[in-house]
């Protein structure tokens, strides 16, 4: 139905036309990507294939590969590697308070503020702000 071969356009025409729009795609050298649900489960891809579109400053990452479904740890074991963690569990890392920041224009303390308000929830700490 659709014409034969390789399903759709050839991969360099698509990254042309990509570019033109303004999007990069890069490939991402992940070991394992882990998801943490809501409902306290884990969804753990083993040596995925991601890749990351930047569409004029909004970052999209596409995970492939096939989950493994585990309860949540409860800890971040090596998730939050850079920023200093507070001595309290469950603390803002500093590279979400960065991030919220940068994106409101408001100050640390109070994009901290924001994140601890909406339980870490960078989208909706940015909405707080705006």
């Amino acid at each position: 139905m659709f014409g034969g071969g390789g399903g759709g356009l050839n991969p360099r025409k698509m990254q042309q036309m990509m570019k033109q729009m303004g999007i990069d795609v890069d490939d991402v050298d992940a070991e394992e990507v882990v998801i943490r649900t809501a409902d306290g489960e884990e969804l753990v891809f083993s040596d995925p294939e991601v890749t990351r579109m930047d569409a004029r400053g909004q970052q999209t990452y596409q995970i492939v590969g096939d989950a493994e479904s585990r309860e949540a740890t409860g800890g971040a074991s090596g998730a939050v590697e850079s920023g200093d963690a507070d001595s309290s569990a469950g603390a803002i890392p500093d590279a979400d308070v960065e991030i919220v920041a940068q994106r409101t224009g408001a100050s640390e303390d109070k994009a901290r503020e924001a994140l601890e308000a909406v339980d870490g929830d960078l989208a909706a700490a940015v909405e707080r702000l705006e």
